[in-house]
């Protein structure tokens, strides 16, 4: 799906519509010393499976994406959830 690099939407942080840059949110590493991570860096540890069963087939085809716009006028960025898409272009 095709989207505009520039919007001219709301910003939280002025109070009024100005123009927003739109990027896509990328997942970043997970912080290794968090519980949930502890937890399975245990449990994947030494010889055997995985702590959970694999999944035999996929339901979705596509993920939910989130679009990240950055104010033009205070930089301050914030997050709107998107939509179901399998790939995202931004462009004119």
């Amino acid at each position: 799906m095709k989207l505009p690099k520039k919007v001219r939407t709301y910003c939280p942080n002025c109070k009024k519509h100005t123009q927003h840059t739109v990027t896509q949110v990328k997942k970043r590493t997970a912080r290794a010393l968090s519980w949930g991570q502890r937890q399975f860096a245990r449990v994947t540890a030494g010889y055997g499976s995985q702590p959970r069963s694999e999944q035999k087939r996929f339901f979705k085809t596509t993920k939910k994406i989130t679009l990240l716009f950055r104010c033009s006028e205070c930089g301050k960025a914030h997050p709107r959830k998107g939509f179901r898409s399998k790939k995202v272009t931004f462009g004119e």
